[in-house]
This record gives C-alpha cells, sequence and structure tokens, in this order.
C-alpha cells in the first residue's frame, strides 16, 4: 500500500512539475526568444522531481568544463532519470539532440521544441543528418550541445554501440567533446518499469577533449578514445568511493560500532 501511495506522490509531482515548469518556459521563451529560459525552469523541474523520488545527485568534474566556448557534451544513457541528473550537473546554457518522440509530449514537448532543442528521426538517415545541421548552427552561434550517444538506454548499464553523428558534429565544428559518466541511475528506474526506487545517481564529468587531431577518416578513433574516457569515469567513481569509504572506517571507533 505504501509502494502504491509513493508511485501516486511521485507521479502527481511530476505531472504538475511537468506542468507548471513547461509552460513558465514555454512563456518565457515567447518573452526571451534565445530559448534560455527552459533551461532556468528544468532547473527547479529536475530538482522537484528528484526531491519527490528520494534521488540524490553526486557531481564529479564540473570544474573540468572549459570556459567562455561551446562544448558537446557526450554521456552514456541508462535511464530517463539520467536527464534529470544533467539538469543538476551542467551549468550554464546547452541544447540537447532529442528523439523525436519527446517533441509530441504536450507541454513538455513544445517547450523543448520553442527552445531549441533539437529533434532527430534515427530511423531516417538525412532527417538525421539534417539534425546534425542545426546542431552545427547552435554550436556557431556559441551554444553548447549534449548528445546521448548511445541513442537509446541500456538496459543491464553495460555501454551499448556509440552512434556517429555526435562524432561527425564535432569534428566538423571543431568543438572540443566533453565525456560525462553516468551511474546509479538504472538502479532508480531500469528500462521497462515505472517502479522509482531512493539512491543516489553519479555524474562523473571528464577533461575535454580536443577533436582538432582528427579527421572524418579518424572518427572511429575519435569514438574509441571518448569511450574509453566515459570508462575511465566509471573507474574514478569507484576509487572516490573506496576513499570515502576508507574516511568512513577510520574514523570509526576502534573494535567497529
Amino acid at each position: 500500500m505504501l509502494a502504491g501511495m509513493r508511485r501516486i506522490l511521485i507521479g502527481a509531482v511530476f505531472v504538475a512539475a511537468t506542468a507548471f515548469f513547461a509552460t513558465l518556459a514555454i512563456a518565457g521563451c515567447l518573452v526571451i526568444p534565445n530559448g534560455n529560459p527552459l533551461i532556468w525552469c528544468a532547473r527547479p523541474w529536475a530538482s522537484a522531481i528528484l526531491a519527490a523520488c528520494g534521488t540524490r545527485v553526486r557531481i564529479t568534474g564540473r570544474e573540468r568544463i572549459p570556459v567562455g566556448r561551446p562544448v558537446i557534451y557526450i554521456t552514456n544513457h541508462q535511464s530517463h532519470f539520467d536527464m534529470l541528473a544533467i539538469i543538476r550537473a551542467l551549468p550554464g546554457q546547452y541544447r540537447a539532440i532529442a528523439k523525436k518522440e519527446l517533441f509530441r509530449i504536450p507541454l513538455f514537448g513544445w517547450a523543448i521544441w520553442i527552445a531549441g532543442f533539437i529533434r532527430i528521426d534515427r530511423e531516417d538517415r538525412e532527417r538525421a543528418f539534417r539534425s546534425l545541421d542545426v546542431a552545427a548552427e547552435r554550436i556557431r552561434r556559441g551554444r553548447s550541445v549534449l548528445i546521448f550517444a548511445e541513442g537509446t538506454r541500456s538496459l543491464d548499464g553495460r555501454l551499448l554501440p556509440f552512434k556517429k553523428g555526435g562524432f561527425i558534429l564535432a569534428i566538423s565544428s571543431g568543438c572540443p567533446i566533453v565525456p560525462i559518466s553516468i551511474s546509479g541511475s538504472r538502479a532508480i528506474l531500469a528500462r521497462n518499469t515505472l517502479d522509482v526506487r531512493r539512491g543516489t545517481i553519479d555524474v562523473v564529468i571528464g577533461e575535454p577533449i580536443d577533436v582538432a587531431p582528427y579527421s572524418m577518416e579518424m572518427r572511429n578513433e575519435l569514438i574509441a578514445r571518448v569511450r574509453r574516457a566515459i570508462e575511465s569515469g566509471f573507474t574514478e567513481l569507484k576509487a572516490l568511493d573506496g576513499e570515502s569509504a576508507g574516511e568512513t572506517r577510520s574514523h570509526q571507533p576502534a573494535g567497529g560500532v
């Protein structure tokens, strides 16, 4: 019974927060047509939903993000909660490449459309490349772009093959890639379930990768490098968790608790 009541509460918070902040973002974007009000509204929206779910976000490496220039954020994808964690983690303004289905959601889809999020149809190769052209235009205007490299959520948490579009965009624009490793979100909400669990999502922001040495013919090498960087973020997280556990043990009284 308690689980059912919790599910209802989370659903109510999600619907109410989405309706309120999406409407506010749409109104804001009509007044300030650069799309920035969406990100301003997205942060309290994400915070409200995460709080209702009992989800904490730990962020590592935010200081590694270059200042004063656009970047391409490339991240793995485990859960619908990834975007909530990303919104909490990333500073400044950015736009995401999002699957076409999200733009059909009332209010939410309208908000991301009017704010300049980039719609991609992965089933239509020609339209997908046109979406990359739109993303390139955003970058030329000084806007960072967020891409989920796998294109869909992983069922078991292991990295899926990376789509090439984001890397073609990076090479053609010369924009550095900032790799992001997300861990823990699948335990909060796995694919093919609506059961939301309490827990912590970790977001590890890696060192930026200069794409200047890479040509289009070398894009597979760039993909491999970014994949290794995301995997190393998971390793960094394990090391940090180990240090935290060691600190906790060192402060316990002799003989245990």
